[in-house]
């Protein structure tokens, strides 16, 4: 294992979440528009993470479980789909990940969420319900493909029943 990689991945993971939980309102208010430098700063934290994560992903390959424990390659995974500001590096990052799952050293769970993160943003509808907006004031799913068969994905990818996913996502802070 590359522990250096591995603390790396986990230090940017940190920085990651603080700027998350510093823009997330206290539990029970509405999602407010986020002061301009906060917005910025969460800007240029994603922008460095995906140019970095870019970097290790075409010199060593994906981080995955063996590379970096189960801890690195969950925080490679979170850069990866916070990779937002860069839908080409997005992309190849799917494809990575989606590689590395096949080879059993990432989560279907995390391609899951990956796969929807990117085809929301591609415009398209989403595939396991993972993606959720705000639609005239109110938080609600990113439209989604297929959403007969939506909890049978979502099983297939280790991830819960939509419905109690959708109940956790409204009950947290940042809802």
């Amino acid at each position: 294992m590359d522990e250096g990689l591995r603390q790396e991945l986990l230090a940017r993971r940190e920085v990651d979440q603080r700027i998350r939980r510093l823009a997330s309102p206290p539990k029970g208010q509405n999602i407010a528009r986020l002061p301009d430098e906060v917005a910025a700063q969460w800007q240029r934290i994603d922008k460095r993470n995906t140019r970095w994560l870019g970097e290790v992903l075409a010199v060593r390959g994906w981080p995955g479980r063996t590379m970096v424990g189960e801890d690195g390659a969950q925080a490679a995974w979170l850069l990866a789909q916070h990779a937002d500001g860069d839908l080409v590096l997005q992309r190849a990052f799917l494809g990575a990940l989606r590689d590395a799952v096949a080879r059993g050293e990432a989560s279907p769970a995390h391609l899951a969420y990956l796969e929807d993160r990117v085809r929301v943003g591609e415009g398209k509808p989403q595939l396991y319900g993972t993606q959720f907006t705000i639609i005239d004031g109110e938080l609600g799913a990113c439209p989604i493909e297929d959403p007969q068969r939506l909890d049978e994905r979502r099983a297939e990818a280790g991830l819960e029943a939509f419905a109690v996913y959708e109940a956790r996502i409204r009950e947290s802070p940042a809802s």
